[in-house]
């Protein structure tokens, strides 16, 4: 990308209030603000003014703002024009800035040239686009976080903390004759142990922090007929999924996604587990057991009569997995609706179809949700997962380097090859195959 472009891109949706924005980037806007405006723009004022054509035909009218070099969000010379949010109105604005001199922005190229521009760090441009993708209140707030720096922030205190032990490891590198009785000092081993901590909080922080912006998977299971679709169905307040007397009716898997207060979860609605000679059903039942072992929270459907033996269905839940046990259809056997702890599963007696019990449901799932989501946590990704998890095996090794095999060499590479992948979550070292994949995923315009 080359800095001397100017960009320019549709940067908004109409939105409830029927305005939408065109922005352009880079060393013209300045220039095209003053063609548009018919002088030269005062910084940071809204001027309101006509858009016209090169025929000099009014397009629109709105609001032109002018944000100088470093005072804008890409570090840039930055054009904003708000008019209505008439998207044949907005594309004629935009071709007139591209006559003027500007061209098409990539996708998530504004935030690229933030990034570039050191206005934001990668874990904060990436908080950008997760933002804007969010589909709870949890999840809005937990990128708001990461936006603001918090992420960042405790990256870098396990970047300092990263190098601190390394340097106090290299120093026995520096005197060889030394290096035994230094490396036994048990301040070394007890620094380590102390980075060892930090990442591994990090780490579970930021695989909450990943559940909570894909959303929390909750997989349906049961044997055929005990009410999962009507199960999906009430939850969803929608007749999503087709309900019969027939067992066997879900063949695939039918996913639904709801909110309850501000925590996202994406249902799957699996096909019945029993033994069958049908092709279809058994793919069907395939489908339902992959889903049983993805998922957060895997929800049992049952009834009074047949739920102690049916526990068995839960073999091949990941044991990190929540599991509730839904006794279904209290409606028919006259039970009460009332939820208690059985082992290592919550129960819950409720009826699907008529709703009683059904708010006793939604708690749980609430709850867990918000168990797993954590609190004050930040969003993350897959690739900062990923980086930690290598991060916490380098230090792991460097620990065996120094407690078992007594090499400083060793173990100062490994916390070198720790602080660089550590680097790549905010982009203090990245490779320009990473800026394209990240940037890659954002809309045009942001």
């Amino acid at each position: 990308m080359s800095s001397a472009d100017t960009i320019v891109a549709i940067a908004t949706a109409p939105g409830l209030a029927g305005i939408g924005v065109v922005r352009v980037s880079g060393p013209e806007a300045g220039r095209i603000g003053e063609h548009l405006l018919g002088q030269r723009p005062r910084p940071r004022h809204a001027h309101y003014c006509g858009f016209h054509d090169a025929a000099g035909e009014l397009i629109d009218r709105g609001i032109l703002l002018y944000f100088p070099g470093r005072g804008s969000y890409t570090g840039e010379p930055v054009l904003e024009l708000q008019g209505h949010g008439n998207p044949l109105l907005l594309d004629q604005v935009l071709q007139r800035c591209l006559q003027l001199g500007a061209r098409w922005a990539r996708p998530g190229e504004f935030t690229e040239r933030a990034f570039l521009n050191g206005k934001l760090d990668l874990a904060q441009a990436e908080a950008v686009a997760d933002l804007i993708a969010a589909r709870s209140q949890s999840a809005a707030r937990a990128a708001l976080r990461t936006l603001e720096g918090d992420f960042s922030d405790q990256v870098q205190g396990v970047f300092g903390a990263l190098v601190e032990a390394r340097v106090h490891i290299e120093a026995a590198i520096d005197f060889p004759e030394e290096e035994i009785d230094f490396l036994a000092d048990p301040a070394i081993a007890a620094r380590l142990s102390a980075l060892h901590d930090q990442v591994g909080q990090l780490l579970a922080a930021s695989r909450r922090g990943r559940r909570l912006s894909d959303s929390g998977r909750v997989a349906l299971i049961g044997r055929p007929n005990q009410g999962k679709s009507s199960l999906l169905n009430a939850l969803a307040g929608s007749d999503r999924a087709i309900v019969t007397a027939t067992a066997g009716t879900t063949r695939d898997v039918l996913r639904e996604s709801i909110s309850l207060d501000g925590y996202s979860l994406e249902l799957a609605d699996t096909a019945g587990l029993r033994d069958s000679e049908d092709v279809i059903e058994r793919e069907g039942m395939a489908r339902a057991s992959r889903e049983r072992a993805i998922a957060d929270i895997v929800v049992l459907v049952t009834d009074a009569a047949h739920a102690e033996a049916d526990l068995a269905l839960f073999e091949g839940t990941d044991p990190a997995a929540a599991r509730i046990v839904v006794i279904n259809k209290i409606d028919l056997s006259g039970l009460p609706a009332r939820s208690d702890v059985f082992g290592d599963a919550r129960r819950v007696w409720l009826s699907a179809r008529s709703g009683e019990g059904m708010v006793l449901l939604q708690q749980m799932l609430k709850d867990l949700a918000s168990a797993q989501a954590g609190d004050g946590d930040y969003s993350a990704r897959r690739r900062h997962v990923l980086a930690l998890e290598t991060v916490l095996s380098h230090v792991e090794a460097a620990q065996t380097m120094v407690r078992v095999e007594r090499s400083g060499e060793l173990a100062a590479e490994e916390l070198r090859a720790a602080q660089q992948i550590l680097g790549e979550v905010t982009g203090e070292y990245h490779s320009d195959d990473l800026l394209g994949a990240i940037f890659g995923s954002f809309c045009i315009g942001k």
